[in-house]
């Protein structure tokens, strides 16, 4: 009949679900046994060799900020990249459970247990995505956040981009449940998601604004819907805004971060045109998908979703198709490039590939087709899971490393020990550390558990100390001081070295 609903897409591939997952009582129930599985899987890939790879120096920064927390501090907004509070507001509580009371006493692998820990649960919020999206593309999507290299590398970094993502996902579904439901329960979740967002990172307007352009977008294609009722957007905006205040106030212990935050606007305005790291428009597409192969899959999601919007059937994926494309070109057009920020990318072409796989299964009817198609998607899932290793845990700051972008070198894990190594053959339980350098990061983090360790720019005199730690060639008195002293070199990062300065072995007497 030309009124009859049509049926939704998760219930006609329900039936279609191998024989071990039909003991499940529900369909629902199986779909979210197949995520939890999926999202164990997440974990026990991300877990291992959590401390080995050196410290990036955005990590260090967002650890010293943790060491001030635990220390007594609140945290206070800086608009020259620190990012917002979210990341901290897990990370602190997080640390202190794994015993650390101290900047001092925080490891690697704690500090990255968060990122973890966000990334394996984003695993979980496709299970939530069914209802929008369709079994087959969340599978899809949530496999290719669990095996992919992008994901992996960047859920065991210890900075912001993997809470955004997640948040990202969840005011997605969230806010499309609110709107089809008229949910304020899903409109406050929706608030509390797009609130996170915004304590993340500066850049969850691209997202926020590429989002509310696709919510009018959506009125306009067919079956035409109103916008969601001024009740529902009360709601959301109301959860936003108090869990934005409360947040960037350090739960009301910080009111002046209100003064910081409207400097950031012309801040990052500024940053946004590359600062160093300008990168042509095409930068994202070889850390994306080198082989283009999920490109290609995710046009034929596009399609599909097309397809599905003409003929009235859904248009949930063909939101998210134009999400995409919007942010794609946003990202693509702002000169300051990062690798990191492509994880941003990778939510909509995950959702898109999965949408494209989704189109080709239901288009072939025989066993023996199906049955190629995942001949085909296992083997592309062993080449990214081999990416995968090779990037994320053979090679993690190699040079050639696309993912490793100017990343601390192994080389300077050598330093604390050779610093305590000197130490003990000069007698010297505390040693004086001075660090003369205009950008000394990551070394705070490296010099943690050494308690008299002074920072000062070139040209300042550090005064007398044990050790010097230099990296742009001492000048003027200070070069004098260190005349008499001996070089040791450690690399910091690709071509930055840095010089430890010790005292010259005296001459053997005849």
């Amino acid at each position: 009949m030309e009124n009859e609903k049509p049926a939704l897409i998760p219930s006609a591939l329900e039936t279609g679900l191998p024989a071990p997952f039909r003991i499940l009582p529900s369909p629902s129930a199986r779909h979210w046994f197949v995520f939890v599985c999926l999202a164990v899987l997440a974990l026990a890939i991300r877990l291992p060799q959590l401390g080995a790879r050196p410290m990036h120096t955005d990590e260090a920064v967002n650890a010293y900020i943790v060491g001030e927390l635990l220390a007594g501090g609140v945290y206070h907004y800086d608009p020259r990249d620190r990012h917002g509070p979210a990341l901290f507001a897990l990370a602190e509580p997080l640390v202190k459970l794994c015993g650390a009371r101290r900047f001092s006493d925080l490891s690697e692998w704690q500090l990255r247990l968060a990122p973890v820990l966000l990334g394996s649960g984003t695993v979980l919020l496709f299970g939530a995505g069914v209802e929008m999206f369709g079994f087959i593309t969340c599978l899809v999507a949530a496999l290719l956040f669990v095996l992919a290299p992008l994901p992996v590398y960047y859920n065991r970094y210890f900075i912001h981009e993997t809470f955004l993502v997640a948040a990202t996902l969840g005011l997605i579904l969230s806010g499309w449940r609110a709107w089809q439901k008229n949910s304020a329960g899903s409109a406050a979740l929706a608030g509390l998601c797009a609130a996170l967002m915004l304590a993340c990172k500066e850049t969850a307007i691209i997202h926020l604004f590429a989002l509310a352009l696709v919510l009018f977008g959506a009125c306009l294609l067919p079956p035409r819907q109103k916008l969601p009722s001024l009740l529902l957007v009360a709601v959301a905006l109301g959860v936003l805004l108090f869990v934005a205040i409360l947040l960037f106030t350090w739960f009301g212990r910080n009111w002046t971060v209100f003064a910081d935050l409207f400097p950031a606007i012309s801040r990052f305005s500024a940053r946004a045109g590359g600062e160093g790291h300008a990168k042509p428009f095409g930068y994202y597409i070889p850390l994306l998908d080198p082989m283009l192969i999920l490109c290609i899959v995710a046009i034929g999601g596009a399609y599909a979703a097309l397809w599905d919007v003409v003929h009235r059937v859904r248009k949930a994926p063909a939101l998210i198709v134009i999400y995409g494309l919007l942010i794609s070109i946003i990202y693509s057009a702002i000169p300051y490039k990062t690798p990191w920020l492509a994880l941003n990318l990778w939510l909509p072409l995950a959702l898109g590939c999965g949408l494209g796989v989704a189109a080709f299964w239901q288009q072939t009817k025989n066993t023996a087709g199906r049955c190629a198609l995942v001949v085909v998607g296992l083997l592309l899932l062993a080449t990214l899971a081999a990416q995968t290793r090779l990037l994320a845990f053979d090679h993690p700051a190699d040079e050639d490393n696309p993912l490793a972008y100017a990343h601390t070198s192994e080389d300077l894990a050598g330093l604390p020990p050779r610093l305590e190594q000197l130490a003990r053959e000069k007698n010297l339980p505390q040693p004086r550390i001075a660090v003369v350098a205009a950008d000394a990061w990551p070394l705070p983090w490296y010099l943690r558990k050494f308690t008299r360790v002074g920072y000062w720019q070139p040209g300042q005199d550090a005064g007398p100390a044990d050790f010097y730690l230099t990296i742009t060639p001492p000048s003027g008195r200070f070069g004098e001081t260190l005349n008499a002293l001996r070089p040791e070199f450690f690399g910091v990062r690709p071509g930055v070295l840095l010089q430890l300065w010790v005292p010259a072995a005296r001459p053997a007497t005849p």
